[in-house]
């Protein structure tokens, strides 16, 4: 994991991560020379911004308040900076900063000036689940793009629903995507297809199961008031809030 985030790559989001440039990394030692934070980021020549790609400084208010102002140093000539916009090869798909959990890092982010935008919501629940009912007619299938299983329902040759998850690391899998078509909601499709997911998780060796939920518009398109009562009912529970953020340079 570490490896592929040095080298600027990642299994989610690789498309973002190929649009960078000018990827680097560095780090603060203290006096005998033991790495105390580091610091990722570069530049998107498409529309110009700089990107603080991510930064770890256990959380020491003094390390990452460094490491921030570095990063702002660095991309000092970009018109706009832009910091835990999407996931990395650490992150096992997060794709923005869990605020409670890196509260040090929220608090310097907003000291130098970014704004946050509360985008996602991070939930977490054990494995296996076997009071969640598995949809048995479900056709699972391996597929590359995440790296994992796509668990599919039809009717009559008709595709109603699916979800994505991926191979499981560290024994934690991560539910990628789940979606119902909108002329067969409404008739308990979500709930057996969830639980047909966490089996195929739990077969492979998952004991945990991560999931985002980009629930950011609340009565719009991006209303997740259902999705996120599916998986409380589902025995999930939510670990964090997720934000991204954004600075004018200068």
């Amino acid at each position: 994991m570490l490896a592929e985030a040095l080298a600027g790559r990642s299994a989610v989001d690789g498309g973002w991560w190929a649009e960078l440039a000018d990827l680097a990394t560095e780090v603060i030692v203290d006096l005998d020379g033991i790495v105390q934070g580091v610091l990722a980021t570069a530049v998107r020549p498409r529309d110009g911004p700089g990107v603080l790609l991510w930064c770890h400084g256990r959380e020491d208010p003094a390390i990452v308040s460094a490491l921030v102002g570095r990063a702002i140093e660095r991309l000092a000539d970009r018109p706009m900076l832009h910091a835990f916009d999407f996931a990395s090869a650490l992150s096992l798909g997060l794709e923005a900063l869990p605020v409670r959990h890196r509260a040090s890092t929220a608090r310097a982010l907003r000291e130098a000036g970014f704004t946050g935008r509360d985008l996602w919501r991070y939930a977490h629940r054990t494995l296996p689940a076997p009071e969640v009912p598995a949809d048995a007619a479900a056709v699972v299938t391996s597929c590359q793009d995440p790296v994992g299983w796509r668990i599919e329902r039809r009717d009559d040759g008709q595709l109603v629903g699916e979800v994505l998850v991926t191979t499981p690391v560290q024994r934690i899998g991560l539910l990628s995507w789940i979606s119902v078509e909108p002329a067969a909601r409404g008739h308990g499709l979500a709930r057996p297809l969830l639980g047909r997911a966490l089996e195929v998780l739990s077969d492979h060796g998952a004991r945990e199961v991560i999931l985002y939920v980009d629930d950011d518009e609340l009565g719009g398109e991006r209303d997740r008031t259902a999705a996120n009562r599916l998986y409380d009912t589902s025995g999930c529970t939510e670990v964090d809030r997720l934000h991204s953020y954004t600075r004018p340079a200068g």
